[in-house]
């Protein structure tokens, strides 16, 4: 196109398609730059959901701390160091792109506008004095380089050698071999110099993900030799297990040991409970000796294996309780000291030392629902008697009973969009609004239905409403009522849900003013 003379109409044709090649050249640019953007929103996201992972993870490692400070102590408080430590190096990384990208207005999700980041100047100024590192960016590589000795500074023994050499490969800030300029480049240059702003933001979201990962890794890797060590018989521990907790005067105290990781294969070389040799089996011993005296009773032994050669010997350590023959039962409401009629009340009732399938209550209105529990519906009258017996071992058998008061539900208020008292508002809000009921201040869940209330405007006749809602009358005279007037919802009728018709008390008026 550049030979020989050319008219004027061949100039322009040219020049057409220069911008035309051009344009093709833009549009691929910022499909590029939206493919960044669509990456690094990604990593984000997925810089999220480690977050959660690692906050999970550091939870469960400070319950088992609790639970177990000699084994688990230590570690958390390194794992907490650490956590911190990469907090500080994200939120470093994070001021860099909001600095970076403040002059760019997100959209209404929130994304920044990837196509018209095309440009490297502002991490180009940042970064770089000329040809050479600006102190900004010696901060940046040194936040870099020092991470890992940090973390292995902090970690130490608790983190294996070959994890710590994965981190420092991770975050290695060497030179790189440039195909581009045929030569190696300073780690700095080879990745920000020259770049997108929007993919320089993206690399900057990845060395985040980078971060988070390695937070991970470390709380993974420092759980790696308990799992190794759970291999061993040295993490086995001998476990009572009692047929029950507590045993009456001239019972004979019955139940067994069992390994805390129980393996049928498992069998020991001896089982010594209270100075006797007990017969063992896979994995646990059974016994049986006399219960002793009323009070507290230690029970020690040891399971003994033969492990590599030497003997291994695993303490046996618990205590179980004898007391006396109960004489009267223990019944209790779970809500409080009186049942209520209209709705179910739950209660557990029981015997000292008594399973619960040997024990049985009977009174009116009275179900049992299993273990223990009961459902209460009382009917009329104004008390309740609870009868209750018990079986013991021995065949013999206890009783006891108990005398409730019974209580009708207190009177509920009304409420208008579930608000009590003096409700304010516009007619148009009123006029589409449900009228209820709710109980203040009463232990029990239970469904109210409102079927009926007054509707009264000062100085207009009442109109009588069937149902929870404003009816076509109610309508015509809220029409009439200006702003300040007082709407009085009354004789509000309420039942309770799967009551059939049992209506409560007067329920208190709710009073709605037109603003």
């Amino acid at each position: 196109m550049a030979a020989g003379k050319l008219s004027p109409r061949q100039k322009m044709i040219n020049l057409m398609y220069l911008v035309f090649i051009a344009m093709l050249a833009l549009n691929m640019s910022k499909e590029v730059l939206s493919a960044f953007g669509i990456l690094n929103n990604k990593i984000i996201e997925s810089n999220s959901i480690t977050d959660g992972r690692n906050e999970s993870s550091f939870q469960q490692l400070s319950q088992k701390a609790v639970d177990q400070p000699g084994q688990f102590g230590e570690k958390r408080a390194k794992v907490e160091k650490i956590r911190a430590l990469s907090k500080e190096f994200n939120d470093y990384i994070e001021g860099i792109k909001t600095t970076v990208t403040t002059k760019f207005e997100r959209d209404a999700e929130g994304n920044l506008p990837y196509e018209e980041m095309d440009k490297g100047d502002l991490i180009d100024r940042m970064f770089f004095t000329g040809d050479k590192v600006s102190a900004k960016g010696k901060e940046f590589l040194d936040k870099i380089h020092n991470f890992p000795a940090q973390i292995k500074a902090i970690g130490g023994s608790s983190i294996a050698e070959f994890e710590m050499k994965k981190i420092e490969k991770r975050f290695a800030t060497n030179q790189v071999y440039s195909e581009k300029a045929g030569a190696k480049l300073d780690w700095i240059d080879y990745n920000y110099k020259g770049f997108p702003l929007i993919a320089t933001v993206t690399k900057l979201s990845q060395l985040q993900a980078d971060i988070k990962t390695t937070e991970s890794d470390v709380m993974t890797g420092m759980f790696q030799s308990d799992l190794v060590a759970a291999a061993s018989l040295t993490a086995y521990q001998p476990i009572v297990v009692l047929e029950k907790s507590v045993f009456f005067q001239g019972e004979a105290v019955k139940g067994k040991i069992i390994l805390g990781k129980f393996d049928p294969s498992l069998k020991a070389k001896s089982v010594v409970v209270n100075g006797t040799s007990v017969q063992a089996q896979a994995g646990q011993a059974n016994f049986s000796f006399g219960s002793g005296n009323i009070g507290e009773h230690p029970i020690t032994g040891s399971f003994n294996f033969d492990e590599n050669g030497k003997v291994i010997s695993l303490p046996i350590k618990d205590q179980y309780v004898v007391v006396a023959r109960p004489k009267s039962a223990t019944i209790s409401a779970d809500k409080m000291n009186v049942v209520y009629r209209g709705v179910v009340n739950p209660m557990t009732i029981s015997f000292a030392g008594i399973s619960a399938d040997k024990v049985s209550a009977s009174a009116p209105g009275l179900s049992s629902t299993g273990g223990g529990k009961y459902s209460m519906r009382p009917g009329t009258g104004t008390e309740a008697v609870i009868n209750v017996t018990g079986t013991l071992p021995d065949g013999s058998k206890v009783s006891d009973r108990k005398t409730f008061r019974i209580k009708g539900i207190p009177s509920p208020a009304g409420t208008i969009r579930g608000e009590m008292g003096v409700v304010k508002g516009p007619k148009s809000s009123l006029e589409i609004s449900t009228v209820g009921a709710k109980l203040v201040d009463f232990d029990f869940e239970v469904g109210l239905d409102v079927v009926g209330f007054n509707f009264k405007v000062t100085g207009m006749p009442t109109v009588v409403v069937q149902g929870n809602k404003l009816n076509q009358q109610c309508k015509s005279v809220l029409s009439k009522v200006g702003r300040g007037d007082q709407v009085t919802i009354s004789e509000i009728k309420t039942k309770l849900v799967g009551a059939g018709s049992y209506l409560l008390p007067r329920t208190a008026p709710v009073i709605y003013e037109i603003q």
